[in-house]
């Protein structure tokens, strides 16, 4: 028979609101005799590291969110918050990337770059970095704000970010919005601008679709398009185009797959090496009209559409 594990006498009581975290090992606060991790601290490890799906749900521009988090290099866009800033904030600025992989930084003007791609301590990163946008907001001008694990109770994104405010990227072609001054940075900061820059991959959004990026890359170009239509509906849609020689943007151009990302699905289509940007703004303007005719009809796949069907399936990468 199992032991019955002894009752702790004299400790009063907590109620889990109250239960302050200790270490792994030491007795859990709530008085029950166990240790820490065996008691309410599995129930703190479990919030702070469960998997939110799709962390920009939610948020103006879903779809940009996920592109900047996972494929553009060099992309800054402006948030407004819910609140208004401090008065020594005069603006809070969303970053793909910083100097050192920085969370967040300070600037000495009191205004706050938030680091969008960085690893993170959970399953939530909105929620991330919503704790790392808020201990920026009061961090010493002049300074980074350092990584740490958000409370699993903290605010997300979607609680601090209006609503109703505008998602609207910039993507740059270098890394000069790290400071300032860029033209006349030089040693360290410098050196470390051109290296960043030249490891960059030219990238340009497109105007005509939502959340469509364009690269280039040495052997071939690529469109990369986050869309936000739930994935099974999608993967039909893109297969019936496919079967039907109706997915391509134009000639030389070919859908290749898709990646995963973030509870979203990103077609990827080739390009040859001579196709710009602007020049897959219309045919992608089209391939979004056939695709939502696509996405209205309701019939069974048929054996050809099933076959390119699978061929995609077979091709998705899931970043995240």
């Amino acid at each position: 028979m199992a032991k019955k594990r002894p009752q702790t006498k004299g400790k009063p009581q907590v109620t889990s609101g109250e239960i302050p975290v200790v270490g792994a090992r030491e007795p859990c606060p709530c008085g029950s005799g166990r240790r820490y991790k065996a008691c309410h601290g599995r129930e703190a490890a479990h919030a702070v590291t469960e998997l939110v799906q799709r962390p920009f749900e939610g948020l103006p521009g879903e779809g940009d969110w996920v592109a900047l988090r996972e494929l553009v290099p060099a992309a800054t866009v402006e948030l407004r918050l819910k609140d208004e800033l401090p008065e020594d904030v005069p603006s809070v600025t969303l970053a793909t990337v910083l100097p050192m992989a920085w969370p967040a930084l300070r600037r000495d003007d009191g205004s706050v770059l938030l680091g969008l791609q960085n690893d993170t301590s959970s399953g939530d990163i909105s929620r991330d970095l919503a704790d790392t946008l808020q201990r920026a907001l009061t961090t010493e001008p002049g300074s980074p704000v350092q990584a740490r694990r958000a409370p699993a109770d903290g605010p997300r994104l979607q609680d601090l970010l209006d609503p109703n405010g505008t998602f609207e990227p910039v993507v740059h072609t270098g890394f000069e919005f790290w400071v300032p001054d860029a033209e006349n940075a030089s040693g360290e900061v410098a050196a470390s601008l051109e290296r960043a820059n030249a490891a960059a991959i030219p990238t340009v959004k497109l105007t005509g679709v939502d959340s469509a990026y364009w690269c280039e890359t040495p052997d071939k170009n690529h469109l990369r398009w986050v869309m936000p239509h739930p994935e099974e509906k999608l993967l039909d849609a893109l297969a019936r185009l496919h079967a039907a020689g109706a997915s391509s943007l134009g000639e030389g151009t070919r859908l290749v797959g898709s990646f995963r990302a973030h509870g979203l699905t990103v077609p990827v289509w080739d390009l040859p090496s001579a196709v710009k940007a602007e020049d897959v703004e219309k045919p992608a303007a089209e391939f979004a009209e056939r695709l939502a005719a696509a996405l209205d009809t309701d019939a069974p796949l048929t054996a050809e559409e099933r076959r390119a069907r699978g061929g995609l399936t077979n091709r998705q990468v899931t970043l995240s």
